[in-house]
């Protein structure tokens, strides 16, 4: 098998925008090998070991390898709720999902802040694998202050809306 300059580098541009962490090609003169971890930024390893014209090559390449392997960015940090007041009960969410106000996209929001709901009413939709969770409120109390937006994504544990209990 014969591997020319530019086959190198079409071969290395479509190894890095696809998510393959390891690669090896072995030629009659040369060996090829791409290892890296997507998320590590400084760890990216490229050995290429050749007998014959690829070896000069190397060296000027492999500063092109690095800087041609894109790397898949820092995942999103959830949104973390300010610290609140101690006469506050927190409603937190009980599963992972996309928050809704509504029940639907221009409909009224189930509760807004200054908002009394009662023991059962829904407060919010929490969207998991395409199913619309109603999340109910577990005490009658006042909303103080709602803090998650309206279609935004939340964790485990994350607080939605603080409350006053009556």
């Amino acid at each position: 098998m014969k591997l020319d300059h530019e086959d190198l580098n079409r071969l290395i541009e479509k190894i890095s925008s696809s998510d393959i962490q390891e690669f090896s090609l072995e030629g009659e003169d040369f060996k090829l090998e791409i290892k890296r971890n997507l998320f590590d930024q400084n760890q990216v390893v490229n050995n290429l070991v050749s007998n014959s014209s690829f070896e000069k090559q190397t060296i000027a390449n492999q500063k092109s390898i690095n800087d041609n392997i894109s790397l898949v960015t820092e995942p999103e940090v959830p949104q973390v709720a300010p610290p609140g007041r101690s006469d506050l009960t927190e409603i937190t969410s009980p599963m992972v999902g996309t928050f809704y106000r509504a029940a639907a996209p221009g409909e009224e929001p189930f509760v807004e802040v200054g908002s009394n709901v009662k023991v059962g009413q829904t407060i919010c939709i929490l969207e998991a694998m395409k199913l619309m969770n109603e999340i109910e409120s577990e005490f009658n109390a006042e909303i103080v202050e709602i803090l998650v937006e309206n279609g935004t994504p939340v964790e485990f544990g994350q607080v939605l809306m603080r409350v006053k209990q009556s």
